[in-house]
């Protein structure tokens, strides 16, 4: 584990994008294994956006960082999606692929992979375009302000997803309670938030660097969803196959909560 909290300058300084990528989302690795972390949480995403009432005009993806995985199943529920995350490098290498530039990421395994799970592998290319239409921002944002895309004001949305983001932003138990306030306040009532986090997970590196991230329980996560102004509709638990070097990540939540409509 780092010795010490991985804070947003550190992110911004020394992430690197490209690497993170290539260790994480491929859908297998180079020893032709499969990547179950990200095929689970896949199948999560896309069991979530099939719940009834997910869906309406705009979803906000808050700490997307250079990935689009999560957006696949989103995008068929939403008609548009604003994408932010704290360090320019990843937003950058977010709008490569947006603007389907050379030398973006390529994401189409993990594409036809969803297209599998929704019932036609062939409607990837389809999806790709889909996805690019209707992403129509990347912003800056911050999980610790007030409002995490300040100095930018949004209209609250049915829907705020964020996947494996908030654990590693905050470096104790009440900056996350917070941080979810925070990013619950961008639902309007009777909205949805879909969170992936990890549990009891400490670091995770690549690239040779480490970084931090909060050892949260399921119980944790979920009260902190409720403090923040949320009922917790759906709530599943995978666990992470240990072994891997790269995390000491020991399960994964998925969680969709909505949010009340009178504050309490």
């Amino acid at each position: 584990a780092p010795a010490a909290f991985t804070d947003a300058a550190v992110y911004q300084q020394s992430f690197d994008p490209r690497e993170y990528l290539k260790e994480f989302y491929s859908l297998s690795d180079g020893q032709g294994q499969p990547n179950t972390f990200l095929m689970q949480n896949l199948r999560s995403l896309f069991k979530m956006f099939s719940l009834e009432g997910l869906r309406g005009d705009t979803l906000i993806d808050v700490g997307c960082g250079p990935t689009i995985y999560q957006l696949l199943s989103a995008c068929e529920r939403f008609r548009e999606v604003i994408a932010s995350d704290y360090a320019d490098q990843n937003r950058r290498e977010l709008e490569k692929w947006l603007k389907n530039e050379a030398g973006a990421f390529d994401w189409r395994p993990v594409v036809k992979y969803v297209c599998e799970l929704e019932g036609d592998r062939e409607k990837w290319a389809e999806k790709e375009e889909k996805l690019r239409k209707k992403v129509r921002q990347v912003l800056k944002c911050d999980v610790t302000k007030a409002n995490p895309v300040d100095p930018v004001s949004l209209p609250p949305a049915d829907c705020v997803l964020s996947t494996l983001c908030l654990e590693a932003a905050c470096k104790d138990p009440a900056t996350f309670r917070s941080a979810l306030r925070n990013v619950g306040a961008l639902v309007k009532p009777g909205g949805h938030l879909v969170m992936v986090t990890v549990l009891r997970e400490t670091y995770y590196a690549f690239n040779k660097r480490v970084f931090s991230c909060l050892r949260l329980e399921r119980n944790e996560v979920e009260e902190a969803v409720e403090g923040a102004g949320f009922d917790v509709k759906f709530s599943e638990v995978q666990p992470y196959l240990p072994g891997d070097v790269r995390t000491d990540c020991e399960a994964v939540l998925s969680l969709v909560a909505r949010r009340r409509a009178s504050l309490t």
